[in-house]
């Protein structure tokens, strides 16, 4: 009988799998994850735990036969190859710029040896690349990329197998132990975690995400993003029931779906641009004049204290202390602590990114850098640098009640109702604490708006 090795990476379950099948097809299957210490060591503690547990959860649906080693996988996989016998590696294709040149790599060392590389699928419903412009360009802007990806559409999900043959007897390596959290809290992982997470937000929070999602007071949100980033689900799987539900949902279904598509549109555009992951979508903001904080003490001063969540704007430092506490941050907080960095505090969101992908649970290259070029200005908004987020004005729109920064800034849980956000107007607002203002916001936004005025003078 053929042996097949199926090299999991973003795709740690067992439904909705075209690699799997592909593998299965080629006879036993050799599930195999290889922990790569290009990906392991620049990942913070909490994408390491989620990583852990969900492999654990994956290892013991296939009964503790998960193969697991560590090292560069162009070694790696051709040595498990060679042990396994096998003909094929099968693996979901990977669109980053680092899978991309490591499967290529891996491929070439395999066909040294006679043995093929197969790619299967994608962790997208469309995979990046795929779409392109009338005029055979890559897409810029999301809405008309929507249009194109809701016009082309997707597969339905595949089908889980009734039964893969799974090879046992190879040797594996024990799991690292778990890092130390220090206290951060993170949901449950794994694939059965990601389905349980979807229904129960499917059958609770759906119809009422187009008035709730911007709410990070209220658990209104579907939190699959981690979930997605290591293909505990597909969206495939998630795409499918929308359009299921959809007579019920609404305009949640549609908004949801949209949601989906901003991810594959990031995806798409770090295809194109793989530079983009570190460096301006837009070079000439570039050439921005930005605040150093290598050197200057102040600003690194004031970058500090806005990783730490002590800015004094409360909306701003409960987005901040929310991501040291769960590894994740609401994704309307998201744009204004980005926006508060960059167009208030003058500092290049490429260290804004760099600290969010060192925290996030969910950590993706591509939605994380565009995300943050986005709110910039440098990358894919049509709209950009001069919007810029009053973090005042957002909190008390958002979060009238001040559930929000009572949860995470406990110095200011004394203040009732949206008081929660003018501290200053507050007669004991700073009796338990809470650090003054770091900056003027109204000063601050001018000397943006001059930054800007200046840069495009210079072009």
């Amino acid at each position: 009988m053929t042996t097949a090795v199926l090299w999991l990476r973003r795709d740690l379950r067992l439904s909705d799998h075209p690699a799997l099948l592909a593998a299965g097809r080629d006879g036993r299957v050799v599930p195999l994850f290889v922990l790569d210490p290009a990906l392991w060591e620049p990942a913070g503690a909490a994408r390491r735990a989620w990583l852990l547990e969900s492999l654990g959860a994956l290892s013991a649906q296939l009964g503790g036969g998960l193969v697991v080693r560590t090292g560069d996988p162009v070694h790696v996989v051709a040595q498990v190859a060679a042990e396994a016998g096998a003909g094929a590696v099968h693996v979901t294709a990977d669109a980053g710029p680092y899978g991309r040149r490591r499967d290529a790599a891996v491929a070439a060392r395999l066909q040294e040896a006679g043995r093929r590389l197969v790619a299967t699928g994608t962790p997208y419903a469309i995979g990046p690349g795929t779409l392109l412009t009338g005029a055979g360009t890559p897409f810029q802007v999301f809405t008309p990329f929507r249009t194109a990806w809701l016009t082309r559409g997707w597969p339905a999900p595949a089908p889980r197998p009734d039964q893969v043959d799974w090879h046992d007897g190879l040797p594996t390596e024990d799991l690292p132990d778990a890092p130390d959290l220090g206290g951060v809290r993170l949901p449950p992982a794994g694939e059965q975690a990601a389905l349980e997470r979807w229904e129960s937000f499917r059958d609770n929070d759906l119809a009422d995400y187009a008035d709730r999602r911007n709410l990070p007071g209220v658990d209104a949100t579907s939190q699959l993003s981690a979930h997605l980033k290591y293909g505990e689900i597909h969206p495939r799987t998630i795409l499918a029931d929308l359009a299921a539900v959809a007579g019920q949902a609404g305009s949640g279904a549609e908004l949801f779906r949209s949601e989906l598509c901003w991810r594959e549109f990031y995806a798409d555009v770090l295809w194109h641009h793989p530079d983009s992951a570190r460096e301006y979508l837009r070079p000439a903001y570039a050439r921005m004049q930005y605040d150093d904080p290598t050197a200057s003490e102040v600003v690194a001063e004031r970058l500090e204290a806005w990783r730490a969540g002590r800015t004094g704007y409360p909306f701003v430092d409960a987005g901040m202390r929310q991501l040291l506490a769960e590894g994740w941050v609401h994704n309307r907080v998201r744009m204004v602590v980005a926006s508060f960095l960059v167009k208030h505090l003058h500092i290049e969101w490429q260290y804004g990114a760099r600290h969010f992908m060192r925290h996030l649970r969910d950590g993706d290259l591509a939605s994380n850098s565009h995300g943050w070029q986005w709110t910039a200005g440098s990358g894919t908004d049509a709209a950009p640098y001069f919007r810029i987020f009053n973090p005042v004005g957002q909190g008390l729109r958002f979060d009238p009640d001040g559930a929000y920064v009572r949860r995470y800034v406990p110095e200011l849980a004394h203040l009732a109702g949206g008081s929660a956000h003018e501290p200053w107007d507050a007669r004991d607002g700073y009796t338990h604490g809470y650090p003054t203002r770091l900056i003027d916001l109204a000063t601050e936004r001018t000397e943006a708006l001059a930054r800007l005025a200046a840069l495009k003078d210079r072009r």
